[in-house]
């Protein structure tokens, strides 16, 4: 499979999952675009890995159409759209005030809305393209302690089944991968979270993260990214609609 002459936009692309789907995208040949919010990260990650980076703000209307109108300016329509940028925090519902609520939507629902949109209008120019939305296992089963973290991902899940109705014989697809804990900079972060919640120790409450995945172990990004790569190729023209879920057994 090659992706030369095919551009790819990643949100929340200068780590974790976003910059290995870039990564994995770049070394099959497109020209990669990654945003986010903090230039220095996406400049470091740019310069190691050979991407574009361009900072943009998912929470931003203004920002996002600004910045995909550069990268499109810049490589070409977007063919390959990554709405990967987002909020993982769980907080009882009861304990949760509007503010909370408005961010993790604003981020992981508005901001893949938007993304999705405007990667769109350029999209429609060409006769290929693939969106990749990076949703959660908690976009298909509830998370316990994480009410409005699940909602928001089943909203993304949602829409991707929307789009691939909406675009049914065209030559576009729309798809969601939903993984479970991937070892990310997420996961010190949940781990504190669960320390202070909970006075757990550090290797107790990892363990916890771990043990929520049935193989036992954390998923590495580079899985994730695979799947993505694999959506890209010609052959899976014909899946559409999916969650393709990378959980380790989990069902």
């Amino acid at each position: 499979m090659t992706l030369d002459g095919k551009h790819a936009l990643i949100t929340g692309g200068g780590t974790g999952i976003g910059l290995a789907i870039a990564v994995a995208l770049r070394d099959a040949g497109a020209s990669v675009t990654i945003t986010g919010r903090r230039e220095d990260v996406l400049n470091d990650a740019a310069r190691t890995h050979d991407l574009t980076p361009r900072v943009m703000d998912v929470q931003d209307e203004s920002s996002i159409v600004d910045g995909v109108a550069a990268a499109v300016a810049q490589h070409g329509p977007v063919q390959i759209c990554v709405p990967n940028a987002g909020i993982a925090e769980g907080r009882a519902l009861h304990k949760m005030d509007l503010a909370f609520w408005r961010n993790m939507m604003a981020t992981n629902i508005d901001g893949t809305f938007l993304t999705i949109r405007e990667c769109l209008t350029s999209m429609h120019q060409t006769n290929w393209g693939r969106v990749i939305a990076i949703s959660s296992i908690a976009g298909l089963r509830g998370l316990k302690g994480a009410p409005c973290y699940t909602a928001s991902k089943h909203a993304m899940v949602g829409l991707i089944r929307g789009l691939a109705a909406d675009y049914l014989g065209k030559p576009y697809t729309f798809n969601a991968i939903c993984p479970a804990y991937v070892d990310t900079d997420i996961v010190p972060q949940n781990i504190d979270r669960i320390m202070t919640r909970t006075g757990m120790s550090e290797a107790e409450a990892k363990a916890v993260m771990v043990g929520a995945n049935p193989h036992g172990r954390l998923i590495a990004p580079e899985e994730v990214a695979a799947a993505a790569l694999w959506l890209c190729d010609p052959a899976s023209g014909s899946v559409n609609g999916q969650t393709i879920q990378i959980a380790g057994g989990e069902f």
